[in-house]
C-alpha cells in the first residue's frame, strides 16, 4: 500500500479539486500503473488518420492532448521531487495553451508521444513509490498556491482521467 493517501482539500490549490475528486479511494501507486495500460489501449485504437483531428475550431488534435499529458506530468512530478527534496523555491505556474502550442506535438506520431508517456509514467510511480509518509506531506508552493508532495500523484492521477474521458468522448466517439 502507498505511503500518499488521499491530500485533504486544502493540501492543494481548489482548482484541481475536480481532478482530484475523479479518483477512486485506494493506492494512488497502483492505479497510476493501472492507468498507464488503460489509456495505452484507448490510444492503441486511433486511426493514423484521426491523431491530428480536432473535434472543433481552435481545440487541440489528439497528439496535441497526448504531448500535454507529457508535459503536465513532468511538470508537477517536478514539483513534487522539489518539495519532497525541501529545497524552499516557489515554484512557477504553466501556461497549459501556451505550452501546446510550442511542444511540436502535432510534429510527432502518436506512437512516439505514447512512448514518451509511457516511460514518464513508469518513471513516475518509482518516484512516488520511494516517498515515505513524511515526505508525502512536506509542502511548497507552486503557481503562488500551496501543495503537499502527496497531492500531486492524486491530481497526476486525476488530470489523466479528465483527459482519457474528453478522448473518449470528443475525439473517438465514432472509432470503431
Amino acid at each position: 500500500m502507498s505511503a500518499l493517501p488521499r491530500p485533504a482539500a486544502g493540501e492543494y490549490a481548489e482548482y484541481y479539486q475536480g481532478y482530484v475528486g475523479q479518483v477512486p479511494d485506494g493506492d494512488i501507486l497502483e492505479m497510476l500503473r493501472d492507468q498507464l495500460g488503460e489509456t495505452l489501449a484507448l490510444l492503441q485504437r486511433v486511426p493514423a488518420e484521426r491523431e491530428t483531428f480536432r473535434y472543433a475550431e481552435g481545440k487541440w488534435s489528439l497528439r496535441e492532448v497526448v504531448g500535454h499529458l507529457v508535459d503536465t506530468e513532468w511538470l508537477f512530478a517536478f514539483r513534487a521531487l522539489a518539495m519532497a527534496r525541501e529545497d524552499g523555491v516557489d515554484l512557477p505556474g504553466m501556461d497549459q495553451d501556451a505550452w501546446v502550442a510550442s511542444s511540436g506535438a502535432d510534429d510527432q506520431s502518436l506512437e512516439s508521444l505514447c512512448g514518451q508517456w509511457a516511460a514518464l509514467r513508469r518513471a513516475t510511480v518509482y518516484l512516488f513509490a520511494m516517498m515515505d509518509e513524511a515526505q508525502g506531506a512536506r509542502s511548497g508552493v507552486a503557481s503562488g498556491n500551496p501543495f503537499t508532495v502527496r497531492s500531486f500523484a492524486w491530481i497526476i492521477a486525476g488530470h489523466e482521467l479528465w483527459h482519457r474521458s474528453l478522448i473518449e468522448q470528443r475525439y473517438m466517439e465514432d472509432v470503431a
